[in-house]
C-alpha cells in the first residue's frame, strides 16, 4: 500500500456516512506488569523495560515504546512480549506516517513472535496486533476474521470497545465491495453483534454507533431512527467516550438517516412509482431535523 493510499484511507469517512473523518481509535496494550507475581527484588532491567514501553505505547509515544522494548529482547522470557510492543507502535506510527517503512516493521515484529512463551493478555495483544496489521494493508475481510476472535479473547473495557469498533469497520469496508444483497447480510452481522454487545454492556460506545449505523446499512431507517436517539441517551453511561458518541451518531443522523427517512416516509405516503422530488424530501428531512434538534435539547 502506498503512502498515498494510506493517507487517504485514514481521511475518508466511515462509509456508513456516520463517523467524522478521523483514524480509528488506537488500540492499548494491557498495562499488566511482566512478571507481576514474582517479588520486587527479582524484577530485573529488561522486564522494567518491558514495562515501561507498554506505558509509553499507551501514551502514544510511539518512537520511545520501540526504543524502551528493544531493551528487553535480549532477555528470553521477555523478548517476544517486547516484539509485540515494537510491532504494534510501528503500525501505530504507520497510520500517523504513512510510511510504508513502518507497516513493513511492524509486520516483520509479530511474524517473529513465538507465542510458547506469551501470557494470555499478551497472545490477545498479538491477535490484535496482526488484525491492524491486515487492516492497514487493506485486507479487511481477513482483518475482520482476527478482530472477530480478539473480541472474544479481551474482557470489557477500553481494548474492548477498541477492537470491537475495528471488527466493525473492517466488515463494513468488506460490506462496500460486495453485492447489495451480500451487503445487507454484512450489516445484519454487524446489527446481531452490536445488540448483543449492548445487552451486556449498555455503556458501549462503538455498539450504540454501530447498531444505528448497521441498521440503516441494511435498509432499516426506523430502527436506525430509534437506535440512534437511544444510543445518544446511552451516552450519559459513557461519561468518558459520550462526547464523542454523540458527535458520531449526529454525524450519522444528518448525513444518511435523516435524509433517508425523510424520503422513505414520502415514498410510503405517495405513489411508489413516482420519483420523490428533492425538494419535498429536503422540506421532510427539516422537519425530521427539528425533531432530532428537540430530543437533543431535552437530553443535554
Amino acid at each position: 500500500m502506498t503512502g498515498s493510499r494510506a493517507s487517504q484511507l485514514y481521511r475518508t469517512k466511515r462509509l456508513s456516512g456516520g463517523s467524522p473523518a478521523a483514524p480509528l481509535a488506537a488500540l492499548v496494550l494491557a498495562l499488566t506488569a511482566v512478571l507481576a507475581a514474582a517479588p520486587a527484588s527479582a524484577a530485573s532491567p529488561q522486564s522494567d523495560a518491558l514495562a515501561r514501553a507498554r506505558l509509553l505505547y499507551n501514551q502514544r509515544q510511539y518512537d520511545q515504546a520501540i526504543q524502551t522494548a528493544e531493551k528487553a529482547l535480549s532477555a528470553p522470557g521477555l523478548a517476544d512480549s517486547a516484539r509485540v510492543v515494537i510491532g504494534r507502535s510501528y503500525l501505530e506510527r504507520f497510520r500517523q506516517s504513512a510510511n510504508d517503512a513502518d507497516l513493513e516493521a511492524g509486520r516483520a515484529a509479530l511474524r517473529q513472535v513465538q507465542t510458547t512463551t506469551l501470557a494470555a493478555r499478551d497472545r490477545a495483544d498479538l491477535l490484535i496486533g496482526l488484525g491492524e496489521c491486515l487492516y492497514l494493508n487493506n485486507d479487511f475481510g481477513p482483518a475482520a476474521e482476527l478482530f472477530s476472535s480478539a473480541v472474544e479473547a479481551v474482557p470489557p473495557g477500553e481494548v474492548h470497545d477498541s477492537v470491537l469498533d475495528w471488527w466493525a469497520s473492517s466488515v463494513e469496508r468488506v460490506a462496500f465491495g460486495a453485492s447489495i444483497d451480500d451487503r445487507v447480510d454484512y450489516y445484519w452481522d454487524i446489527a446481531y453483534r452490536m445488540d448483543d454487545e449492548l445487552k451486556k454492556d449498555p455503556s458501549s460506545a462503538p455498539a450504540s454507533y454501530w447498531l444505528a449505523a448497521a441498521s440503516r446499512g441494511r435498509g432499516d431507517v426506523e430502527r436506525a431512527w430509534d437506535a440512534a436517539l437511544a444510543g445518544w441517551v446511552r451516552s450519559l453511561l459513557s461519561p468518558s467516550h459520550g462526547a464523542a458518541l454523540r458527535a458520531d451518531l449526529d454525524h450519522l443522523m444528518e448525513t444518511a438517516i435523516i435524509p433517508e427517512r425523510a424520503r422513505m416516509q414520502l415514498i410510503s405516503e405517495g405513489d411508489l412509482k413516482t420519483p420523490v422530488p428533492q425538494a419535498d424530501v429536503d422540506k421532510r428531512a427539516g422537519e425530521i431535523a427539528n425533531t432530532w434538534l428537540a430530543f437533543k435539547e431535552a437530553w443535554k
